[in-house]
């Protein structure tokens, strides 16, 4: 297997907060961060739906991520800038292909 994605799916009218609110956690900290990478994205077709796409090494670090206290207190800030629940969607990559004819997984 080649990984683990997490997508987090939420609705809100406040998204200038909450890409305020996770500016720090990119920037700072004393832990190194867990994830590969993070895309944030707006839904074309549901104004005001929004998604979170975070790309680990494994479902280990993940866990790790999400088990740490400003992981936490992130999570807990954001969703009270949201519009109702904030759903997160637990996907095991499969295979991936990055476009140069090379795939992995």
């Amino acid at each position: 297997m080649s990984g683990f994605v997490q997508i987090v799916e939420f609705k809100t009218s406040r998204i200038n907060e909450i890409e305020e609110l996770g500016r720090p956690s990119r920037t700072e900290g004393s832990t190194h961060p867990t994830f590969r990478r993070i895309v944030a994205a707006a839904d074309r077709d549901h104004p005001g739906t929004y998604f979170t796409i975070v790309h680990f090494d494994s479902y280990d670090s993940a866990m790790e991520n999400s088990g740490r206290p400003e992981t936490s207190e992130f999570a807990a800030k954001m969703a009270e800038l949201c519009d109702g629940p904030v759903i997160f969607h637990n996907l095991d990559v499969m295979w991936e292909d990055a476009g140069d004819g090379a795939q992995t997984g």
